[in-house]
């Protein structure tokens, strides 16, 4: 059985994300699931997607670690706390920093991330991440995710 998609279930954020919103009929869209420890990701590109011809543009890359490894946290810091994904009141992680190495060139073709926690520091979340194109290693990741309060966001302010 095919687990649920991770974005689902930490709304209403997960909807307007240029990366992750299922609700953003202008980005990437993506869809994490949950395998063992790591949050994986399975999406393909479209032509628009490249730098060079028929390869994955660099910034395209940073996104998909960014949005796939950000709600790999949350995840993580829903089951760390022993509560149901989504459950009142909301988990929030943010990026305070990410680093991404491209180790080659990524063909415009499907791709699939694994992302873990490495760490915990209370509100703090370590975070790592590959990029593969078929068995290839393209793209390593790094980034620390915080933990905020979602009242200080208001999701009623996104366009």
């Amino acid at each position: 059985m095919k687990s649920p998609v991770l974005q689902d279930h930490i709304l209403p954020f997960g909807q307007t994300c240029f990366g992750c919103g299922q609700g953003n009929d202008q980005g990437l869209r993506i869809q994490s699931r949950w395998e063992g420890e790591e949050g994986i990701c399975r999406w393909t590109p479209q032509p628009w997607h490249h730098s060079a011809p028929g390869i994955l543009a660099g910034g395209v890359i940073a996104t998909l670690m960014d949005c796939h490894m950000g709600v790999t946290a949350t995840v993580h810091a829903y089951r760390a706390a022993g509560r149901e994904l989504g459950s009142a009141p909301p988990l929030l992680y943010v990026t305070a920093n990410l680093h991404v190495d491209y180790l080659r060139p990524t063909p415009l073709g499907a791709v699939e991330l694994r992302a873990r926690v490495t760490s915990r520091e209370g509100r703090k979340l370590h975070m790592a991440c590959s990029l593969f194109a078929g068995e290839q290693e393209t793209a390593r990741g790094t980034a620390l995710f915080v933990a905020v309060n979602p009242d200080a966001i208001n999701p009623q302010e996104t366009p």
